[in-house]
C-alpha cells in the first residue's frame, strides 16, 4: 500500500491536481449553477449515477427489476447519499465505506457479506483489472488506509484520489466496490469543503476517458511507484476536470 503521506511528498501530483481544483471552483461560483442548485444536484446524482453503473458494465436500457435494473438503482442511490456520509467520514471514514457497501450491495449478497471485508479471493472485477490483493490484507489495509487519512491531512482532491485508488485496487467487497470507490470521491470532496453542493460528476471524467484508461490508472497505482502513483494522479485529476465542465444548467 501507498500511504497518503507518501503521495503528497510526490512533488507533480500537488500541481497536477490544483488544475482540477481550479475547474470544480470555477463550477461553484458561477451564478446560474447556484441559481439552480438543486436542479444542478439532481441532474448530477442522475448522471453521475448512471455513468457509474455503465463502468460496472450495466446496460442503462435494462428493465428496472433486472439485474442491470438494480445495478443502476445501486449506483444512483450511492451517488446520491455519498454527500450525507460527509460527516461521517471526517469521525469515522471506515463507518463511511461500510455504510456505503450496504447501501449499494443489499440486494446482490448475501447478509453476511454486507459492509464485511471479503473473507475470499474472489470479487467482481467488471472493469478487468486484475491484481487482486489476498483477503487476509484486506481489513489491515483498511485499517491503515483511514489512518493514512486521518493523520496525513492532504488536500481534498488527493485525499480523494488516494481513498477511491485503494478501494479500486483492494476491492474488499465481494460485490460493489467500485460503485462504493467512485461514490467515495464525492464524499470526501463534501467532507473536506470542496464540493459540498453535489454539482460535479466526477463519474462522468471517469466514463469519459474510457475503460481501458480507467485500468490503466488503478494498475499503475498498484505499482506503487512515484511514475505509477502520478500516472494515476493525471488520469484521476483529468476526470475531475471532465466532470466539473460537463455541468449544465437543466432547462
Amino acid at each position: 500500500m501507498t500511504s497518503l503521506e507518501q503521495i503528497v511528498e510526490i512533488e507533480p501530483i500537488s500541481a497536477i491536481t490544483q488544475a482540477a481544483r481550479a475547474d470544480i471552483d470555477s463550477l461553484l461560483w458561477r451564478r446560474d449553477i447556484r441559481a439552480a442548485a438543486a436542479e444542478v444536484a439532481k441532474a448530477s446524482v442522475a448522471r453521475g449515477g448512471m455513468d457509474s453503473a455503465a463502468l460496472e458494465g450495466a446496460d442503462l436500457a435494462g428493465v428496472e427489476n433486472s439485474p442491470m435494473g438494480r445495478v443502476l438503482t445501486a449506483a444512483l442511490a450511492a451517488t446520491s447519499h455519498a454527500p450525507t456520509f460527509a460527516d461521517t467520514w471526517t469521525r469515522t471514514p471506515l463507518q463511511a465505506i461500510t455504510s456505503l457497501h450496504l447501501l449499494v450491495a443489499k440486494d446482490f449478497v448475501a447478509e453476511d457479506e454486507l459492509a464485511r471485508p471479503r473473507a475470499g479471493d474472489s470479487a467482481d472485477d467488471p472493469l478487468h483489472i486484475g491484481q487482486l490483493p489476498f483477503s487476509g490484507d484486506i481489513p489491515s489495509r483498511l485499517l491503515s488506509m483511514t489512518r493514512s487519512v486521518a493523520t496525513a491531512k492532504a488536500p481534498a482532491i488527493i485525499e480523494a484520489g488516494f481513498v477511491h485508488a485503494e478501494i479500486m485496487s483492494m476491492r474488499p467487497f465481494t460485490w460493489g466496490s467500485g460503485l462504493v470507490a467512485r461514490s467515495l470521491v464525492r464524499t470526501v470532496l463534501a467532507a473536506r469543503g470542496n464540493d459540498p453542493s453535489n454539482f460535479s460528476i466526477p463519474e462522468n471524467g471517469m466514463f469519459e476517458t474510457g475503460r481501458t484508461a480507467y485500468v490503466t490508472a488503478i494498475r499503475d497505482y498498484s505499482q506503487g511507484t512515484i511514475d505509477g502513483v502520478t500516472n494515476y494522479f493525471n488520469w484521476f485529476a483529468t476526470c475531475l476536470g471532465l466532470g466539473a465542465r460537463a455541468v449544465v444548467v437543466p432547462d
